[in-house]
């Protein structure tokens, strides 16, 4: 039988500099407490632990069983009020307190899983809920795919300074009947930095499809012969977005006018940097797109359709 005092990892290897910090990730699990969300949701703690750790190879901390598979079915399944809910947060052998970023990372993805969570409105609130705590330390979690039938797979991933698509207010739960608008940003968070020619071309996109979810809200009509400038000049005009919408005035009213003066041309060159070096047409050549001009065009976007959508958003209260 193995010691239960024997841990299942090298003790005497340095522990790894982490980003997320303890009382961080204490944080997390107590957010999932308080709002009724069980980390292993409607699966059995040993099935959905061992997607995760082999736990035929961890010990047993009652000397009954030989393994952690075991000891968890005993304490959790068939006697569930043995141990707290958030008794896994604490068990040294999983290091979810003070272990690699990799492995708590891991572990919060699979809380999102199809197979753990029954509602999606409990999987939005769980990953919004996640992400904005996980950005400033560098990461967030995202779906890196789908599974057979279309489910959603989650991954995390390095976020670095600039927007990321998915905290985009674009992405929360107001625009959540959009789903143009979520694609848009889901393909440019994939692209971004793997392919920044299709990144540059959904961010076009994405101005685009906004001015026309706004345009039909407001049963404003437009034709596809519409290019994008012609879209987001209409959509302004509708919106009452003009350099001379500030009120009040003084330099800080002036400033405001000058940027909202800028906000034609920097759509107009999102347009123009989607036809010289995205991927919208057939070209002889490869794109020169690099991801640092995939990150210069959506921030630009972000600009532009953060602003217009809170205009809109304000116009309807």
């Amino acid at each position: 039988m193995r010691s239960v005092s024997q841990p299942p990892w090298d003790a005497s290897e340095p522990e790894p500099e982490n980003k997320i910090a303890f009382d961080l990730r204490r944080e997390i699990f107590d957010w999932l407490e308080l709002f009724g969300h069980h980390w292993a949701g409607q699966q059995d703690e040993v099935a959905f632990l061992g997607r995760l750790f082999d736990l035929d190879t961890l010990p047993s901390t009652d000397y009954r069983y030989q393994t952690a598979a075991r000891d968890i079915q005993q304490h959790r399944v068939f006697n569930p009020e043995d141990w707290p809910d958030e008794w896994v947060f604490t068990d040294p052998r999983f290091q979810l307190r003070s272990g690699p970023d990799g492995r708590f990372l891991d572990f919060l993805a699979a809380t999102l899983s199809p197979r753990t969570q029954r509602t999606r409105e409990a999987v939005e609130q769980m990953l919004k809920t996640y992400n904005n705590a996980l950005r400033p330390c560098g990461f967030e979690l995202y779906v890196k795919g789908n599974a057979v039938g279309g489910a959603p797979i989650y991954g995390w991933r390095t976020v670095g300074g600039h927007h990321v698509p998915t905290a985009s207010r674009l992405a929360g739960p107001d625009y959540g009947d959009r789903a143009v608008l979520q694609q848009h940003l889901q393909r440019i968070g994939r692209d971004i930095n793997s392919d920044p020619a299709a990144a540059i071309d959904s961010s076009k996109n994405l101005i685009e499809s906004l001015c026309k979810v706004i345009l039909e809200s407001l049963s404003v009509g437009y034709t596809d012969r519409d290019d994008l400038p012609a879209l987001f000049r209409r959509t302004c005009d509708e919106l009452g977005i003009t350099s001379e919408s500030v009120p009040g005035s003084g330099r800080g009213s002036d400033a405001v006018r000058m940027m909202l003066r800028t906000l034609s041309t920097t759509v107009q060159a999102v347009g123009e940097a989607r036809n010289a070096i995205g991927d919208g047409h057939g070209s002889l050549t490869a794109s020169p797109a690099e991801p640092r001009h995939a990150r210069l065009a959506f921030n630009a976007t972000v600009a532009v359709c953060e602003f217009i959508a809170d205009t809109w958003a304000q116009s309807r209260t």
